[in-house]
């Protein structure tokens, strides 16, 4: 790791182990680890913490993925849904796609289902807008993962925080959520 070049702007956590192993431009890019990043280190998950800058006027995954500087294909968001059979449950989505509600019920047991009010997302998730995580809500709900997660190599999600994204293995992430892979999406 010593010799390897790694951006300013990407901090490996993941068994970060004394100074003297970390490179220059680490040791001073300090990174408040998240509930999320926490409890992928608990699991002994690889993942790389990503902060970007932050643009209170402009939360989408678009500009997530403008800010990292990688194809939005690969930054995915989180979204909550309630359903009218089985409540609550979450899908994670490509940045540049809407929810398919039809075939987000369907998967998820419910006849129909709507994304919750942005007032309840922080109420029942611990999460706000712009950084709500599939991983490390108050209450673990039933998870759907768009298929495409699968054909890539890593997908970015949010670490539980705006500003944050946490870089991970999408067969990890969907073993660490116990999550459906299911196609709930389509270009938006």
């Amino acid at each position: 790791m010593i010799g390897s070049k790694i951006p300013e702007n990407r901090v490996p956590l993941y068994n970060q182990t004394a100074k003297q192993n970390t490179p220059r431009s680490m040791v001073h890019a300090k990174i408040e680890k998240t509930n999320a990043a926490r409890l992928l280190d608990r699991a002994k998950i690889p993942y790389e913490l990503v902060p970007y800058a932050v643009d209170e006027e402009h939360l989408a995954a678009t500009h997530v993925a403008e800010q990292l500087d990688e194809p939005i294909e690969c930054v995915f968001k989180t979204l909550v849904l309630k359903g009218d059979r089985a409540g609550y449950f979450v899908c994670v989505v490509p940045g540049d796609h809407e929810v398919d509600l039809k075939a987000a019920a369907r998967v998820s047991g419910n006849k129909k289902a709507d994304l919750i009010p942005m007032k309840e997302l922080l109420p029942v998730t611990g999460y706000i807008r712009g950084g709500c995580s599939p991983i490390g809500m108050k209450k673990r709900f039933p998870t759907f993962i768009h298929l495409t997660a699968e054909e890539l190599p890593f997908v970015y999600i949010s670490a539980g925080v705006r500003g944050l994204q946490l870089k991970i293995a999408p067969q990890a992430l969907i073993a660490f959520v116990g999550a459906t892979v299911a196609d709930i999406s389509r270009r938006g």
